[in-house]
């Protein structure tokens, strides 16, 4: 099987030869010691990337990141890549609406919520409707020019996380105190999310993150809330995935079994990204339950196990996640969120090679 044959197989729910593997983020220095060379990944921090592309010219520094980027898809042996929008220099491009307002949402100990919650409606829905700099999605050709010099042909999939509430205090006061202020913030986000996905259609991305962070070791939120005031706007970016041939992939950290239902059969999504094994979010039960309705990404632990486990602690439980993901496709390989400096090199190829030697491949030798 080819890549794109192995995870559409899986998305059919049909049995792929090997179980489709990919990394949703993978940061430095872990990229740097796959790759051999230095490597600035842009969703570790835009700055550094963005000084970068001013030095040595924004084309240049592109081309550079997509070659290092397949590269990486190459050397691993992945099936799927994970793409953001590219940063572009002179240009305040911010993906999350939110992080343009320069607020760093923690509980204030005073003036009123709702009344900011209600000013950055207005200031969303005056200035930040408008569509995205198209130099923000060369990525993608860039990424795809580079993969067909190497004979690849990866799926890609693309974010449109507009509806998480992580840290945002304000926003869950208001969703209690005036509802009709956080309904409008939920539906200027799907407005949001609905442009970027018709982008993404027109550049032929084949799966699209959608969603949020609503959870941590509980839900941040009541299930009321989330069924009241998230599950109707992300059905909505569902919807509009399907008419437009694209899968859906909901994703979330958290124990979100409370509204597990909503999460996945209320949104109406193909897929579960983010599956987080250290909040008890346990594949094997979610595979028995809903393996075959919804794809299941992951799950294994990069904040614990990745980062501090043995590895042949790590071999075994990558084991252990593969054998509860097989059967009847629906199930891709990944670490449950982003690779990043706290976990050994050791211990990522621990995973690596474990997958590889379940699956009799030959062992990655860096």
């Amino acid at each position: 099987m080819t890549s794109r044959q192995r995870v559409e197989a899986s998305f059919r729910h049909q049995q792929p030869d090997r179980t489709p593997v990919f990394e949703y983020v993978l940061l430095p220095p872990v990229a740097e010691r796959i790759l051999g060379r230095p490597f600035i990944e842009y969703l570790g921090g835009m700055r550094p990337w963005l000084e970068k592309a001013e030095a040595e010219g924004f084309e240049r520094t592109l081309r550079s990141y997509a070659r290092a980027r397949v590269e990486i898809a190459s050397i691993l042996g992945h099936d799927l890549m994970c793409l953001s929008p590219n940063p572009v220099p002179g240009v305040d491009y911010v993906y999350d609406p939110l992080d343009e307002l320069g607020s760093h949402f923690e509980l204030k100990e005073s003036g009123d919520p709702v009344e900011r919650v209600r000013e950055r409606n207005r200031h969303v829905a005056e200035t930040m409707m408008g569509d995205l700099p198209r130099d923000c999605y060369l990525v993608y050709e860039y990424v795809r020019r580079e993969m067909r010099s190497r004979d690849l042909d990866l799926p890609i999939l693309a974010p449109a996380y507009f509806h998480g509430i992580w840290t945002d205090a304000d926003l869950m006061q208001v969703m209690m105190l005036a509802p009709e202020v956080a309904g409008r913030h939920f539906a200027l986000a799907t407005q949001r999310a609905l442009k970027v996905i018709e982008d993404y259609k027109q550049l032929g991305i084949d799966l699209v993150g959608i969603g949020g962070d609503f959870a941590g070791k509980r839900l941040l939120i009541s299930p009321q809330s989330y069924r009241s005031f998230i599950v109707p706007e992300v059905r909505k970016c569902a919807r509009a995935l399907r008419e437009a041939g694209i899968y859906s992939v909901n994703a979330t950290d958290g124990d979100i079994w409370s509204v597990i239902e909503d999460f996945l059969l209320g949104c109406e999504v193909d897929a579960y990204l983010e599956i987080d094994m250290s909040a008890g979010m346990d594949l094997a039960r979610l595979k028995a339950l809903y393996g075959d309705r919804v794809l299941l990404f992951g799950n294994m632990d990069c904040g614990n196990i990745l980062s501090f486990e043995s590895t042949e602690g790590i071999r075994k439980l990558t084991f252990e996640i593969l054998q509860a993901g097989w059967g009847e496709g629906g199930h891709i390989f990944t670490a449950s969120n982003a690779i990043t400096e706290s976990v050994p090199l050791a211990n990522y190829l621990a995973m690596v090679n474990a997958y590889r030697e379940y699956f009799r491949l030959e062992p990655l030798r860096l």
